[in-house]
């Protein structure tokens, strides 16, 4: 096991000597994951352990944790969004050898049979991301959006609808009976 994360490593390399690389990156660090964020503090918490898979094929099971600030898209406040990530990576030197990967494992395409940990752990956060950040607990938004064609959303009041020129169609149906 060590604490240093590499810049890149020879996965072949890794995989044969069975490393792990376990510690603590700072979020500043990553910066397409930055670029997210509402805020750069935090740590990301990582273990990275490099196996053979059950088919004998190399993997990576990567396992994170991190409080990541985002902003809340309905009240544009800033909040921790607790990303965990537990998942298995082929390591694969074609993208055709995808196909024969197991079922629980994602392919990761090699660079000349080199990767970045570094980029790896940014990746998978990234893919934790919700699409529409929203801060737990925010208040949800009165009424329910309506389609064009869809009766209003008042339409279900017990009131009864008044209809202003009801009596023009009446006075016009009469017109046309008497020419």
């Amino acid at each position: 096991m060590s604490a240093s994360l590499p810049a890149s490593v020879d996965a072949e390399r890794v995989v044969a000597g069975r490393r792990s690389f376990e510690g603590v990156l700072p979020v500043a660090e990553l910066p397409r994951l930055v670029e997210t964020l509402a805020d750069d503090r935090g740590e990301v918490t990582y273990r990275l352990d490099f196996e053979q898979g059950e088919l004998g094929g190399p993997q990576l099971h990567v396992v994170l944790s991190a409080g990541l600030t985002l902003e809340c898209q309905r009240t544009l406040e800033p909040f921790v969004y607790p990303a965990t990530v537990d998942t298995r990576l082929g390591l694969l030197a074609d993208e055709q050898d995808a196909d024969a990967l197991p079922g629980d494992c994602e392919p990761l395409l090699l660079q000349g049979g080199a990767l970045s940990p570094r980029r790896v752990i940014e990746d998978e956060l990234l893919l934790t991301l919700p699409l529409v950040p929203v801060k737990p607990g925010s208040e949800i938004m009165q009424g329910e959006w309506t389609t064009p064609g869809d009766p209003p959303q008042d339409a279900e009041r017990d009131e009864p609808t008044t209809r202003p020129f009801a009596d023009l169609r009446k006075l016009l149906e009469d017109r046309t009976k008497h020419r």
